[in-house]
């Protein structure tokens, strides 16, 4: 087998799935020249913008380039989007000819047209135009309407209007009816909340001062996500993008097989640390499962695992990729403004959860392996460790320069990313020559072929964003809505509903993150939930006297939005996977989740233990301390829900188990249920996690009798 097992072929059934929900699906006439045109100019923009050269020379206001960002993005989506999915055809064309047979025909013209997924339609086309000028109007009149703030013109309204229509309509197209459906439940509220129950009443929004809050000003659509959207977002999306297509989604495959093929359960191992690498740089669950699934799924399969828990482990892996920093899924850019914190700082405060997270689920696989007394690959049926290594370092240079001028330098996020970004066009066109010169191809054709990928990069940045800015614009409007005063009736309502109890708000935030993520991509959901809930979380535990971070609450509705790709019946990242493992979807999703609840615990854990988020500890000693007991906490939950550590798990080993979690995790848990003086003398953070660490060593023991004595395979 060795290393030409590694060279599949993606897996046809999710690269349509892929192509349908990131992309959209035409690619036959204009469509061919014309939405690579646009995805490729957008890109080209933004890496405009940042140049010490160019960027000095275009030199635009910040407002510039949001609504220049929208209009490309909202373009983008009417140009790769039907209006209609073909099974929605299919079930209105039925219930309309039931109702008036004769329009028949005419339906099936119509329908067709809504419903061309390969050619761009002219209404389409049109749409697409005139959502780009109503985009584009704030920049082209801003100067115009900064000299009447808040008397908007006749004009500024009808094309206000026309904005908010097609950006909803785009948000339908590319996200589903979920954010749309949200966004009009909160304009219904604003325009009618007089009438609304006392609860809920407040003076109503006048469609003028409705308009100008959400197109004519920097509160709504054009607000806070949109601009970190425009300005830092798309250059690492773009850094991303470009890092997969030059072949360094497939290199990071290789090498995570190279290092943990040979361990017991090696394939899951690697698939684990393959979409961690891959997920650092991606953002997206769904791509992430199908770049490194369609290598690691058939693999694990042939080691012995399930099809569904192949599957389960390989989505539980890739939604887990939006928690690793730089990226995290676009939000680490969003937390950071709304929390006035450095993007360093967000890194900082999100890194040990997100590691512990991941490796809790090598543990995981690990425990699969044992309890299905699985064995390790054979080190010749994989890529040799040394010359997988070699033969893509040139990929590590850039993300190494990229980590080197965000930590050491310090350097902002845009910054770093562009050079980042020119560091990694340097080096694959360098390369490519070398290789070219060592084949005696001549270098003529190595730079073409450089230049192709640089290309093909730049449309698929463009192509990956247009979601993410339509989301984050669409996001914008329930986020402008709450700035005119809505949120302070929100948050009592909150408040009200969770009657002053701290568990109650997080549950029901846990909750509602989960229910709106089935139909919300990760950052959109994010920033619904931390404009509703947290402020009233962070006041709630003020009231409780707790005290928390902001960057906390933030982080719990980030953790819980990213549960929600494989949360059944939505959970697109389980169809991704079981299209390739060829396993029910539904079932891959629910043993994704129970591979999850590790990650659904960590939220609770950080906010009451803000330790993990490293919230005030400097010392290094600390910080290694906090992240070993961390981790061991995990660890030790990771068994309790497997039902196994050396060998199966009696109950009242269970109950150590989970006992050791909460110590390891939360120390001071019976301080805060209990807040009595008997236990003042004892408010150690230390003494209990050494409590607890000592109940996890104590079930090694009772355990390590009963192991099997079998060493025949690697552990």
């Amino acid at each position: 087998m060795s290393d030409q097992s590694f060279d599949m072929e993606e897996d046809e059934a999710a690269r349509e799935l892929l192509e349908e929900v990131e992309y959209g699906g035409r690619h036959a006439g204009m469509a061919r020249w014309l939405k690579p045109l646009v995805a490729g100019a957008w890109s080209l923009f933004h890496l405009i913008l940042p140049s010490p050269i160019l960027g000095t020379w275009l030199a635009l206001d910040t407002v510039y380039v949001r609504a220049i960002h929208l209009s490309f993005a909202i373009c983008l989506v009417f140009l790769s989007y039907p209006a209609l999915k073909k099974p929605r055809m299919k079930k209105l064309g039925v219930w309309i000819e039931t109702k008036w047979p004769r329009f028949h025909g005419i339906l099936g013209i119509v329908l067709g047209f809504l419903g061309e997924k390969k050619r761009i339609p002219l209404i389409d086309l049109m749409l697409a135009g005139l959502a780009a000028f109503a985009a584009g109007y704030y920049a082209l009149d801003y100067m115009g309407i900064a000299t009447r703030p808040g008397i908007p013109l006749q004009r500024d309204i009808v094309l206000g209007v026309t904005l908010i229509v097609l950006l909803l309509e785009a948000a339908r197209r590319a996200l589903g009816p979920a954010l749309p459906i949200v966004a009009i439940v909160f304009i219904g509220y604003a325009t009618y909340a007089e009438q609304a129950p006392t609860l809920l009443a407040f003076k109503a929004v006048s469609l003028n001062k409705l308009v100008n809050q959400l197109s004519l000003s920097t509160e709504g659509i054009y607000g806070v996500p949109l601009y970190v959207s425009a300005s830092t977002v798309f250059l690492f999306v773009l850094f991303g993008a470009m890092l997969e297509r030059t072949g360094g989604g497939a290199y990071f495959v290789k090498l995570a097989f190279s290092l943990l093929g040979t361990f017991r359960g090696g394939p899951a191992k690697a698939a684990v640390l393959a979409s961690g690498l891959t997920g650092m740089i991606s953002g997206s669950s769904i791509a992430n499962v199908v770049t490194t699934g369609t290598f690691t799924i058939p693999l694990m399969k042939r080691a012995g695992y399930p099809a569904t828990k192949a599957g389960a482990i390989e989505v539980a892996a890739s939604t887990n990729g939006q928690l690793m920093p730089p990226i995290m899924g676009a939000a680490a850019f969003i937390i950071a403004e709304y929390c006035s914190l450095s993007y360093f700082e967000v890194v900082r405060a999100a890194f040990i959860p997100a590691i512990i997270s991941y490796l809790a689920l090598i543990y995981i696989t690990h425990l699969e392996a044992m309890k299905l007394d699985l064995k390790g690959m054979k080190r010749v049926d994989l890529p040799p460790l040394g010359e997988t290594f070699r033969s893509g370092i040139h990929y590590l240079i850039p993300l190494f320069f990229l980590l080197y001028l965000l930590v050491v330098k310090q350097y902002s996020p845009e910054l770093s990313a562009f050079w980042s970004i020119l560091v990694l066009g340097v080096t694959v066109t360098i390369h490519e020559c070398v290789l070219s010169t060592l084949a005696g191809k001549g270098l003529g054709r190595a730079l073409r072929h450089s230049g192709q990928l640089m290309g093909s990069s730049l449309v698929m940045g463009g192509r990956t964003m247009m979601t993410i800015g339509v989301a984050v614009a669409a996001a914008g409007i329930i986020v402008g809505i709450v700035n005119l005063g809505f949120g302070q009736r929100i948050t009592a309502v909150v408040d009200y509903f969770a009657n002053g109890n701290i568990y109650a708000i997080l549950m029901m935030t846990a909750i509602a993150s989960l229910i709106l993520g089935m139909g919300l991509p990760t950052t959109a959901n994010y920033i619904v939930m931390a404009s509703l809930t947290a402020t009233v979380i962070i006041n709630l535990s003020s009231d409780a006297g707790i005290v928390v971070p902001l960057i906390a609450a933030h982080l719990f509705c980030f953790y819980f939005g990213i549960l929600a790709d494989d949360t059944p019946p939505v959970g697109l990242a389980a169809y991704a996977a079981s299209a390739i493992s060829k396993a029910d979807p539904i079932r891959t999703g629910l043993q994704g989740f129970t591979y999850d609840l590790r990650t659904a615990i960590l939220p609770f854990m950080f906010f009451f233990n803000t330790d993990l988020l490293l919230w005030g500890v400097t010392a290094w000693w600390e910080i290694a301390a906090i992240f070993v007991t961390g981790l061991l906490g995990m660890l030790a939950f990771a068994s309790l829900t497997q039902g196994w550590l050396l060998v199966k798990t009696r109950k009242y080993e269970a109950v150590l188990l989970l006992v050791s979690t909460l110590f390891l995790l939360q120390p001071l848990i019976l301080y805060r249920l209990f807040p009595m003086d008997a236990l003042m003398a004892l408010e150690n953070k230390w003494i209990w996690r050494c409590f607890g660490m000592s109940l996890y060593g104590l079930v090694i023991i009772l355990q390590w009798s009963r192991r099997p004595r079998s060493t025949e395979v690697r552990t």
